[in-house]
């Protein structure tokens, strides 16, 4: 399970440089309702990046293909929840939210496997 702590801590990486980017890169650039969807996805990753850390820390005690499935889901979900938004921000093409969604299911689908791995194994 290092590599979802490797991953986990990348995007806490990518997150806060986002994080700085938005806050002094795109400030009065993009219009305060895309800068506060930035906002949002760098929130988002954040928290993310701590619970692949967690799924991997946690993996050590328990492990099994529910916690690779959690870990891999809340990956994916970085990547279409942060990554769509980030993306609709600078690029204000609406469409693009449509994929946010999908995001957004595979961070719940992620923290229920979790929840089942844990209460099965503890």
């Amino acid at each position: 399970m290092k590599l979802f702590i490797i991953l986990g801590a990348i995007n806490a990486f990518i997150a806060v440089a986002l994080g700085a980017f938005g806050a002094h890169g795109l400030e009065g650039r993009i219009p305060d309702k895309y800068l506060e969807t930035w906002k949002t996805a760098v929130t988002y990753q954040m928290f993310h990046a701590t619970g692949l850390m967690i799924i991997a820390l946690v993996s050590g005690k328990i492990g099994g293909p529910l916690m690779t499935w959690s870990g891999w889901l809340m990956f994916i979900g970085i990547i279409l929840f942060s990554g769509s938004l980030f993306v609709l921000s600078v690029t204000q093409i609406k469409i693009l939210g449509a994929i946010t969604p999908l995001g957004g299911v595979s961070f719940l689908a992620a923290w229920v496997l979790f929840i089942v791995a844990v209460y099965k194994n503890l």
